[in-house]
């Protein structure tokens, strides 16, 4: 359900909440007016005003929560685009699995090269943590090292980092 939605329920649910404590208070009242001996000086008169202020003030509460509701900004939508095509960086670099024994890589360079090739070329720096199998703190050296040397770049996207082939 949308924020909106949920708000104008919350504060239909609040008024008529506010209806029934009015109607059940004048009930009340009526039922004091006809038992209580000793008139306006009843100590029940006291409780049943403070309960009735009580209840009306959460009720509010309650509705304005909804006002609330009903004008908060709605949550933005994350878009995510591809960003290159594998066609677009092979032809730019002209990387294949069988290059990267040239361009003398460690075997952990070399097994997140071909994770990146793998995906045509782009992969969230998250992904790679999950596949790799490595901490956050390894890959992101390793991700120094292979940016160092040219072969990638790092782009911010969001909470992540997009991780492609260097043009």
């Amino acid at each position: 359900m949308k924020n909106r939605n949920v708000g104008w329920l919350i504060i239909g649910i609040s008024v008529f909440v506010f209806a029934m404590i009015w109607i059940f208070n004048f009930g009340i009242r009526a039922s004091l007016d006809a038992t209580c001996s000793m008139g306006p000086t009843c100590s029940m008169y006291k409780t049943l005003s403070l309960q009735t202020w009580v209840s009306l003030a959460i009720t509010l509460i309650i509705f304005f929560l909804g006002l609330f509701l009903i004008f908060a900004k709605e949550n933005e939508k994350i878009i995510i685009k591809k960003i290159k095509s594998f066609g677009d960086i092979k032809e730019a670099k002209k990387f294949d699995k069988k290059s990267l024994d040239n361009l003398n890589l460690d075997s952990e360079e070399k097994q997140v090269m071909i994770l990146i090739l793998d995906n045509e070329g782009s992969i969230f720096q998250s992904d790679l943590v999950k596949e790799t199998g490595f901490g956050k703190v390894k890959v992101t050296r390793i991700l120094d090292m292979l940016e160092a040397k040219e072969l990638i770049e790092r782009r911010r996207r969001g909470m992540t980092n997009v991780v492609m082939l260097k043009q």
